[in-house]
């Protein structure tokens, strides 16, 4: 469909002038301060830890501790951990960064002149918001919005609260496009293979080989396992996957959860007991740990893992121990986002010839 107005529609100069036929595609993901100012870091944090999905406590006590304790104490440590893994150079944190960047690898692939295909990016928390970037693709004559979260593994904590933020968005919409979201991606081959590549590609770059890599996707508390959350299955079926690919054991290749906190059991094992156990009581000298749960690197991954975990690590008596990067904007991630998209975008939308690998 060509990009036409309502008025010329409707044969009206004089009727509203909203732009139509695009489709447009809105890539979201976790979220980021917009600086490593404790101010900004503040602001962020208190969005994101005051979502109900993400904190399924009583909300009551809940805003006590979070704005009692939490926001008072948290976020110079948070400020700091951003400092160590920020982008000077474009003064951005690497999430941003990179999701920006894949925006901008699929919008070349599928549609660089965007004659008929928008693509877009956001952030659940912080900002460019969902709703400010919903907007912007229809006032750009989107119609129709395809919703991508970033999140390869569904929880309701992540993509569920991106699907519910989009349905407040329409609620103040007068004219709502029509809106379609993609589902996890978790075993999608496409996925699988772009992981796999990245790993095989960083591994040759070493002069030594891990004798064990641990696969380490965000934690999550038990409790929302057992309230029928998918997130452990789907964390689980992405591990054994990979593995597959690589051709490797069990042994050799582990699943393990990062980044709790409180005191109630999370999904286990931890990353970070893992990380000391293997040194110290198994005597692996060589480590390498990747984040299948994370398309772009982030703190979570970056400062978490290449530094925590390394330093964690050789204080148990590991010698060699690597991060590998998530797929961020590599020629494998286009891939698999421009299948994802592709697929998920039938009926509304479809490529040229030999746009799509």
């Amino acid at each position: 469909m060509s990009l036409r107005t309502t008025a010329e529609i409707a044969g009206a100069p004089d009727h509203p002038k909203i732009r139509l036929g695009r489709v447009g595609v809105l890539l979201v993901n976790l979220g980021t301060p917009d600086s490593t100012r404790v101010p900004d870091v503040r602001r962020y944090l208190a969005q994101f830890l005051s979502d109900r999905r993400v904190i399924e406590l009583n909300p009551i006590l809940w805003k006590a501790i979070l704005h009692g304790i939490i926001l008072r104490t948290r976020p110079p440590k948070t400020a700091e951990a951003y400092r160590a893994i920020w982008m000077t150079e474009t003064d951005e944190s690497p999430l941003r960064h990179y999701t920006r960047e894949e925006a901008a690898g699929l919008a070349e692939r599928l549609d660089p002149a965007a004659d008929s295909l928008m693509v877009d990016w956001a952030m659940r928390y912080g900002t460019p918001a969902v709703g400010e970037r919903m907007r912007a693709l229809q006032d750009a004559g989107c119609d129709r919005i395809l919703i991508v979260p970033l999140y390869p593994q569904y929880s309701a904590s992540t993509t569920g609260t991106v699907i519910d933020e989009v349905a407040r968005e329409l609620l103040d919409m007068r004219w709502q496009p029509a809106v379609r979201t993609a589902p996890a991606f978790h075993d999608d081959p496409a996925y699988i293979e772009a992981v796999a590549v990245g790993i095989e590609r960083h591994l040759a770059s070493l002069d030594w080989e891990p004798e064990v890599i641990l696969a380490s996707f965000h934690g999550l508390p038990k409790r929302y396992f057992m309230a029928g959350d998918p997130y452990h299955c789907h964390c689980a079926k992405t591990a054994r996957l990979v593995r597959e690919r690589l051709g490797m054991t069990p042994e050799r290749f582990r699943l393990t959860f990062q980044s709790r906190f409180g005191r109630e059991e999370w999904l286990q094992p931890y990353t970070d007991e893992t990380i000391e156990a293997l040194a110290r009581d198994e005597g692996i000298r060589r480590l390498a740990v990747v984040t299948p749960g994370f398309v772009a690197d982030c703190v979570e991954t970056l400062e978490e893992i290449a530094m925590q975990g390394h330093e964690t690590f050789e204080e148990a008596g590991g010698t060699h121990f690597t991060a590998i990067p998530c797929v961020n904007a590599s020629p494998e991630a286009i891939d698999m986002l421009a299948s994802l998209v592709t697929r998920e975008l039938g009926g509304w939308w479809a490529p040229e010839a030999d746009t799509v690998a």
